[in-house]
């Protein structure tokens, strides 16, 4: 695989700017930061920052999905928080989807994400076909 592979879903929010949703090459997936944006009515997903966490993971799932992968291929995520306290809340709905050896992860506080939300997760995952 030596050419550049764009991976588009309907079951993920659509770009909102001039990106790809993941962008794959040599084996390697680029998924962009994923918001939580309902991928039907591409609005924000109202409520705190466990609801809008549960939604990035959905759309992060369905993402890879995809591409052929899951959170099982994911070797890196960052994680984008509005604010640091809500680190604990965030990890813990994180976790439940790398319940065995989770990826290598930064977790940074930001002053403002994309329509103002709580958080963004953006990860690298890797084929294991390739």
């Amino acid at each position: 695989m030596t050419e550049k592979i764009i991976v588009r879903t309907e079951n993920a929010p659509q770009a909102i700017g001039p990106y790809s949703q993941a962008v794959g090459y040599n084996g390697l997936y680029f998924v962009s930061g994923q918001i939580a944006l309902d991928p039907a009515t591409g609005e924000l997903v109202e409520g705190g920052v466990e609801i809008q966490t549960r939604q990035v993971m959905a759309n992060l799932e369905a993402v890879l999905a995809a591409a052929g992968l899951n959170f099982t291929h994911v070797l890196r995520a960052t994680i984008f928080l509005k604010n640091m306290q809500d680190f604990q809340k965030v990890n813990a709905i994180y976790g439940a989807f790398f319940d065995e050896n989770p990826p290598a992860r930064a977790c940074v506080e930001v002053s403002r994400l994309p329509k103002d939300v709580l958080v963004e997760i953006d990860v690298i995952a890797a084929s294991p076909t390739a």
